[in-house]
């Protein structure tokens, strides 16, 4: 037993990952030469650099004064056109969610539905709003249409994607208990799938409308209209102070929609 004992290893190490040290090192050497050529071909402008450092300071020092006054008529015009898309692309996705939902849980729908619903999915949640909201432009023209047609569409892949998932972890047993009794499809979603994935459903809703808000003022940079199109003439006019303004009236709003969201999820919990 000692003899054993004096023959293991006193401590133990965890095997390397690459076990060639030659390998190993070879692979970071090659790692940081790529690092450090990527770096040399960023073109730099190093005046444009000092002249946005400078612009960067002015912008800072608006947000000391910001000015809600001038614009005012134009800010809240944007405020409206934002909320108006956030509520409405919601609701909208929400509605188209749900089926999509439903048929993309593989407990729920069969082969030829479940790979269609999740090819939906797939599809929303490949391209970021930016792009989106560029090819909704495109198609309808700058405005808040292209803004909604652009929110619907991302809220469809992100609530579908966890509704589906929720549903593919319901309680079986409630599941095959509807069905013992005769009851359909549709009795099966109402009585027993339903009851279990609301609570989630709504909190989650509450969350994707608190993300579209933000999204709003992002892709109205493009041009599919609420407040970020108000925020980016006012970055083109360099009325800093205005756009500090608008800035720190986005941050009330997403403060308010947190909390309520925050709340109202608590309650459902």
């Amino acid at each position: 037993m000692s003899e054993i004992a004096a023959a293991a290893p006193r401590t133990w190490r965890r095997p390397k990952l690459i076990p060639d040290a030659r390998l190993r090192w070879g692979l970071v050497v090659l790692a940081l030469a790529y690092v450090f050529l990527a770096l040399m071909d960023v073109d730099v402008n190093w005046p444009r650099v000092m002249e946005g450092l400078g612009r960067a300071v002015q912008f800072l020092q608006a947000f000391a004064q910001p000015d809600f006054v001038t614009r005012w008529s134009e800010i809240n015009e944007g405020i409206r056109e934002s909320l108006a898309m956030t509520f409405t692309s919601t609701a909208l996705g929400i509605l188209l969610s749900i089926p999509v939902g439903i048929g993309a849980a593989r407990n729920m729908a069969p082969i030829p539905v479940y790979l269609v619903c999740r090819g939906i999915i797939t599809v929303s949640r490949t391209f970021q709003e930016v792009i989106i909201a560029i090819f909704m432009v495109a198609m309808f023209g700058f405005g808040p249409l292209a803004g909604m047609v652009t929110l619907s569409f991302a809220t469809i892949g992100f609530l579908a994607k966890l509704l589906a998932e929720d549903i593919e972890d319901i309680d079986p047993t409630q599941v095959e208990a509807i069905r013992a009794t005769g009851a359909g499809w549709m009795q099966v979603v109402v009585y027993s799938v339903s009851p279990q994935v609301m609570p989630r459903l709504v909190g989650l809703s509450m969350y994707r409308l608190d993300i579209n808000f933000r999204e709003s003022a992002v892709i109205g940079i493009v041009g599919a209209g609420g407040i970020g199109a108000t925020l980016n003439t006012a970055f083109n006019r360099y009325e800093y102070d205005t756009a500090a303004a608008i800035i720190i009236l986005i941050i009330l709003i997403v403060l308010l929609a947190e909390y309520a969201s925050g709340v109202i999820r608590k309650r459902l919990q």
